[in-house]
Parts: structure tokens; sequence; C-alpha cells
């Protein structure tokens, strides 16, 4: 079993990567993903492109996912991909001011169709999307910030256990 994190957009998400890849404490391998972009500007962030890279690197293993703000559509698209090799994922901080209709409808498919194997974090006034704003797309969790920061270790790994 891999457990993967998908950050979001800006490099600063790197940080938090790292912060979850540490915290982890589960059996498996941990696998934060980094984007291409944050070390050369040349290089085209694209969601689905990514999917599609990261299915192939998966290579038939069940994984777990941890995805936060833009890696939340990754994920997503990940999803509708290999879906039978996702156990658990985690969503952190959907970035809403940053999705065209098209992606948050596959946003809402993937958190649908992932019942009870999904858990979500949406800071109350986080301003790329308030709590408010995804409360009914399934199991979310609200949060007492006003950020986009998503430092919550130990219910991840509580879920994923």
């Amino acid at each position: 079993m891999q457990t993967i994190i998908l950050p979001g957009y800006s490099e600063h998400n790197k940080e938090w990567t790292d912060e979850v890849a540490k915290n982890l404490k589960i059996d498996g391998i941990i696998r934060p993903f980094y984007w291409a972009h944050w070390t050369d500007e040349n290089n085209k962030f694209d969601a689905k492109e990514k999917a599609n890279l990261i299915a192939k690197h998966i290579k038939g293993d069940n994984i777990n996912i941890i995805a936060k703000s833009l890696g939340t559509l990754v994920a997503s698209y990940l999803y509708l991909l290999i879906p039978n090799q996702i156990e658990k994922t985690i969503f952190c901080g959907i970035p809403l001011t940053s999705l065209r209709d098209e992606e948050l409808e596959v946003i809402k498919s993937c958190i649908s169709k992932s019942k009870q194997k999904f858990l979500g974090f949406q800071n109350v006034s986080d301003p790329h999307g308030s709590f408010q704003e995804v409360k009914d797309f399934g199991n979310f969790l609200m949060r007492s910030r006003d950020d986009h920061e998503y430092p919550y270790f130990d219910e991840f790994n509580n879920f994923l256990k």
C-alpha cells in the first residue's frame, strides 16, 4: 500500500507536503509528489496530465491519497482512471476560487463515489473556499481557521489506519 500526497499549486505547498509525509504514522510507502513548475517555470501544470503520470507510476498498487487545494483535482482525475486501486481519500481545502465548473463537478463526483472512504477538511474561512460552500459535497469537517493551511496530521493518521 502506498499513501500519496498531492499538494496545491504554489511552491509554498512543498512545506505542507513534507510535513504531512514526516507526520504520517501508517504502514506502507509514503510518497509525496512535487510539481515540476516549482523549479522550472516553463513547465505547465495540467491536472489531467499529472493524474495520468501518477497512475502509470502506481503500477497496479492500492493507494491512499491525501490532497490539498489543486491536488484535490489531480486526485479526482486519478480516481476516474483507477477507482478500484484507491482505498481512502483525504481532501484538504478545495480551491473553489480556482476551479472551472467542470473541474468542480469532477471533484464532487469523486467525493460522492468514494462515500465512507472519503474525509474532507475545509477551514471555516478558507480564502479559496469556505466550509459553508463545500459542506454539502460529502463528509467534510470544519476547522476554525481563516487560512488555506491544513496541519491536521493526527486526524489524517486516524482515518488512514
